[in-house]
């Protein structure tokens, strides 16, 4: 009880500083994120908002953004809902003093209006087809961790033959969902480009129907589950436009007889006699290109990986990276390249470590550090990302130089035969433990990581320590809160000295 009291006393506090119940268009969450849709960001009071005890940081892209972390956000969100839906039962919001009050109309254009302006200041066309590709496998991610975690377990006590009848149990726990992960992908792929879902999910499903074997494309026989999830990505989206098309010209009468029976039909031919083997040669390309990529350049792969995922996050553009990794889990059984980008965070607890010592004087900062430092060690870097090195400048750019070396030691130990996957994606830092497999046995598959981590840790630190912090960056912020600021910068880095309060 005490627990529900809590999260619903977060999202009591969260609602007033977002503007109300009254500003609030949609509501979603991820791992990490309270995602909003808001009528009017003018309402939001950013500072009050990181000032919440359970808020990490805020991140504003096409929504607005809340971090609270992995669990709490899931646990806040219906919470939150409740209070919207509540709020906007009691009191519709008022109209503007002296104003006349607005129509139904009105006020509908007025939010569609805000909304567009908002869109348009942040979207590129290949930001909002990334933003598409992540809500395509985001929703997907639990059970991908789920099934992941579970097929270690499996491999364990197969290896230490333990429990011999429960294994093959487990095995199909584990596997279930990696055999029919397309039928999903279709279904949100359809749902996320304004189709039936499913119907995407139906024309995804002829990709792992056993009976495609006995079906020839191309001069050869085609295998079940060829093209994977790119090749189900492929079918739904056409599957939408093929429904579309049927929408405009099939009579009202006849539609929900013939649109899903042409939806299914014509996309599926396309799907059997091409999609599926495009899919599948792509997929093949991508794997090997992996194994190649880590086997001859490895360290400097893996240097270069490592130390730009940062970057990629801040940018959005690691979304691009979600259909690789599932590919390659959906090949593999792992993906190799998370183990390597999970570095970058390493170097970011390196990086705010150091900066933990070198700031002795600012009790502010090293607080937010202490406070944020367990979630880094797990793998969720927002609020030392949005706390401490992005506000700061310089401790951001060493964090990625820690990232790329132990980046570049995982990509080592690739490049001699040693490779490290995850089988699953999401999880970081400490939290990608469960989830590691390899080709050369668990024990040294952890070492590696362990030891990645080790080098990250450390050249973060380094690099912060002796390079993070001119002269000037260090008057401007070793300084206690009781101190008054420095003549030469009345207004110190307001970003970094107001994110303790976000912790």
């Amino acid at each position: 009880m005490a627990t529900e009291d809590k999260n619903r006393a977060t999202a009591a506090a969260i609602l007033p500083l977002v503007g109300g119940a009254a500003n609030v268009s949609s509501i979603a969450h991820c791992m990490t994120r309270l995602r909003l849709g808001l009528h009017d960001r003018s309402l939001v009071q950013d500072d009050a908002l990181k000032a919440v005890p359970a808020v990490m940081g805020v991140v504003e892209d096409d929504t607005y953004q809340i971090v609270l972390g992995p669990g709490t956000v899931a646990r806040v969100t219906p919470e939150f809902e409740k209070l919207v839906e509540e709020g906007k039962a009691e009191a519709p919001a008022p109209a503007p003093a002296g104003a006349a009050p607005l129509t139904a109309e009105e006020l509908a254009a007025q939010g569609a209006e805000m909304k567009a302006a908002r869109k348009a200041k942040n979207a590129t066309p290949f930001k909002l087809f990334l933003r598409r590709i992540a809500n395509i496998f985001v929703p997907l991610i639990p059970a991908l961790i789920g099934c992941g975690i579970i097929a270690g377990l499996n491999g364990l006590l197969v290896n230490l033959e333990w429990l011999p009848s429960v294994t093959p149990a487990l095995a199909a726990m584990a596997s279930g969902f990696m055999a029919l992960i397309a039928v999903f992908v279709g279904y949100n792929t359809a749902k996320e480009f304004g189709g039936t879902p499913i119907l995407g999910g139906a024309v995804a499903a002829i990709i792992v129907f056993p009976g495609v074997a006995n079906i020839e494309a191309f001069g050869q026989k085609l295998a079940p589950g060829q093209g994977g999830v790119l090749g189900a990505l492929g079918a739904a989206v056409l599957a939408v436009y093929v429904e579309k098309w049927c929408r405009r010209w099939v009579p009202e009468a006849l539609d929900v007889l013939v649109t899903p029976t042409l939806t299914v039909l014509v996309s599926g031919l396309v799907t059997i006699f091409g999609l599926m083997y495009v899919a599948g040669e792509v997929s093949t390309a991508t794997g090997d290109f992996a194994d190649w990529l880590l086997s001859n350049g490895g360290a400097g792969a893996g240097l270069i990986l490592g130390g730009f995922f940062l970057p990629l996050v801040m940018l959005g553009l690691h979304q691009a990276l979600i259909p690789i990794h599932t590919t390659l889990i959906e090949q593999q059984g792992y993906t190799v390249l998370l183990p390597i980008l999970a570095m970058a965070g390493a170097g970011q607890v390196g990086a705010a470590i150091a900066t933990y010592f070198r700031l002795p004087r600012n009790e502010s900062i090293r607080k937010t550090i202490k406070s944020a430092l367990p979630a880094g060690f797990l793998g969720v870097g927002e609020p030392l990302i949005y706390g401490v090195s992005l506000p700061l400048g310089r401790p951001f750019i060493t964090a990625c130089v820690g990232g790329a070396f132990g980046g570049a030691f995982v990509g080592f130990f690739n490049q001699l035969g040693d490779a490290v996957g995850s089988t699953a994606i999401g999880p970081s830092g400490w939290a990608l433990f469960p989830l590691l497999d390899g080709n050369h046995g668990l024990g040294a598959t952890i070492a590696i990581y362990a030891g990645g981590l080790v080098v990250g840790y450390l050249a973060g630190f380094l690099a912060t320590y002796f390079f993070g912090f001119s002269k000037g960056l260090l008057a401007e912020f070793n300084v206690s809160q009781e101190e008054p600021a420095p003549t030469a910068t009345p207004n110190p880095a307001p970003a970094a000295q107001k994110a303790p309060a976000s912790v």
